[in-house]
């Protein structure tokens, strides 16, 4: 081969995009923090589906807000699960949405905590959750696994 066409194989391999590295193994603790993500999101779905059935064949004020609220539940349960899908995945935009989503549990975690009688074990298992799985997405381990390093 000349010299030319080794300079240009080397200009030609030097402009290629690099291979996508491929992903280490899944820590146990992003599994653990995907897992409970999902369990989130299905809790969310089941509750959907119950609203949508008891607003279809029950006696509701009004059946058209039962459904539409139903629906909405159904479309939130949407990003835990996309999340818990992504953390499994190693994917690195995951990390956000699983924050999101626990922050938001944790205001619904007092409320239930603070109605009192059945729902303050739902409220705190609720609480507990999204403690624990803000603090595995924080975990240094979690952030190098999903690509997220310290700002330079």
């Amino acid at each position: 081969m000349s010299s030319k066409q080794q300079k240009k194989s080397a200009r030609q391999a030097a402009a290629a995009p690099a291979a996508p590295e491929q992903p280490g193994p899944r820590p146990a603790r992003l599994s653990a923090a995907a897992v409970l993500t999902a369990v989130e999101g299905v809790a969310l779905a089941a509750l959907g589906v119950s609203l949508l059935i008891e607003g279809v064949t029950g006696s509701p004020d009004s059946p058209q807000q039962a459904v539409t609220g139903a629906v909405t539940v159904l479309a939130l349960a949407l990003l835990p699960l996309a999340a818990a899908r992504g953390l499994w995945l190693l994917r690195r935009w995951s990390r956000g949405p699983s924050m999101i989503t626990q922050i938001v549990a944790l205001p619904v975690a007092w409320t239930l905590i603070s109605a009192g009688g059945a729902l303050i074990a739902a409220g705190v298992a609720l609480a507990v959750a999204a403690f624990t799985v803000l603090g595995l997405l924080v975990n240094p381990t979690a952030t190098v696994a999903l690509g997220i390093g310290p700002r330079e």
